[in-house]
């Protein structure tokens, strides 16, 4: 099989689809791996690796595109490259697609198969291509947090973890998911207290068990969220529904009640965000505020650590990238229940229950 490694061209995005070592491994399955110049540059891989690895270099995206049987990326596909895909083409990457019919309908159009990272899903219920991004969003979304609750920055001029005599700040958590863990785990290694909300008993037991004393965890309604935002300092939305739009959990009314320089990380953005007043927005210009409340709501912020996301990113995706490869997509996902469940769209029908409900169409279409 031919696979085709573009260059990321979203807003700061300098990840990308595989590593230098990810592609020695489909070389030396007999695969044909070409990789945009440069595209590797922003994760700390140059064209020399690539090519010391077995790949072959393009000089432009549309290249790429044309000669792959295969498109693996990290993002979802950009309108500048909705015309550069081929009917019947597997594209491999984030998709996000309930938060953005534009993309959906994009892709039925063009007729490729579109196998999302994020709906690729173990018999435990785990997500094993979208846990590594959201471990480093959940961490980073403490570090972004922090920097924009200093007073430069509009925020309340709070320090996370206090001083001596002075109490600390103070977070919460919406989701106890992968997101909402590691993000509790990063704000408590800080010294501030954290409080984690979520409707899953068996997850709040878990957090109960591994985390510090001052990570208290409750059961999430809209009573306790109305009752802890008038308090807290800073809020991670780390809520997921698979494959759909993320519920929200806090609205426009209840910005009001929040002190100004609250700060709001929404890591749920790229699936529609928790945050009624959630808008997507890039790391060149990551926040606006609404009601005196700081907003953060990059939908790439693994991009802002790329080595890091690039090594992990690939160390989950290759497995999956090699067996469709080897087999075909097809065969792969007839064969692996798990890969199966990536299928979003195929040749420009629906195949994802989730999505029909996000925009409320007649049917699943496949």
């Amino acid at each position: 099989m031919i696979i085709g490694v573009p260059k990321e061209i979203k807003n700061n995005e300098s990840r990308v689809g595989m590593t230098p070592a990810g592609v020695f491994e489909l070389v030396k399955n007999n695969h044909t791996v070409y990789v945009q110049t440069t595209a590797g540059e922003g994760s700390g891989f140059y064209d020399r690796d690539y090519i010391e690895a077995g790949a072959d270099i393009l000089n432009s995206i549309a290249e790429v595109y044309a000669l792959g049987d295969m498109i693996v990326k990290v993002k979802e596909p950009i309108e500048e490259e909705y015309n550069l895909i081929q009917k019947g083409q597997v594209i491999f990457t984030y998709f996000h697609f309930a938060s953005s019919e534009k993309l959906t309908r994009a892709m039925i159009a063009s007729g490729a198969i579109c196998i999302a990272y994020e709906t690729v899903e173990d018999e435990d219920g785990s997500l094993p291509l979208l846990t590594p991004m959201s471990e480093v969003a959940g961490r980073m979304a403490i570090q972004q947090g922090a920097k924009y609750l200093e007073k430069p920055a509009k925020g309340r001029g709070v320090l996370l973890g206090g001083v001596p005599g002075v109490a600390p700040g103070k977070v919460l958590v919406l989701g106890a998911g992968i997101v909402g863990t590691q993000a509790a785990k990063m704000a408590a290694g800080l010294g501030a207290h954290v409080t984690i909300l979520d409707i899953n008993m068996k997850r709040l037991r878990y957090i109960n068990d591994v985390m510090p004393s001052h990570v208290v965890t409750e059961f999430s309604n809209e009573f306790n969220i109305r009752k802890h935002i008038k308090t807290h300092d800073l809020i991670i939305g780390g809520v997921l529904l698979k494959g759909a739009k993320a519920p929200n959990l806090i609205t426009r009314d209840m910005l009001k009640s929040m002190r100004p320089g609250t700060v709001i990380v929404d890591v749920a953005v790229d699936q529609g965000g928790c945050v009624e007043t959630t808008k997507p927005t890039t790391h060149e210009d990551p926040v606006y505020i609404i009601d005196d409340v700081v907003h953060y709501s990059v939908a790439n912020m693994p991009g802002a650590v790329p080595y890091t996301s690039t090594m992990a990113l690939t160390n989950v995706t290759l497995p999956y990238v090699l067996s469709l490869a080897n087999k075909g997509w097809y065969k792969a996902c007839e064969e692996d229940l798990s890969l199966h469940k990536g299928l979003n769209i195929i040749e420009g029908e629906v195949a994802y229950q989730e999505i029909v409900e996000t925009f409320q169409w007649d049917e699943v279409l496949a």
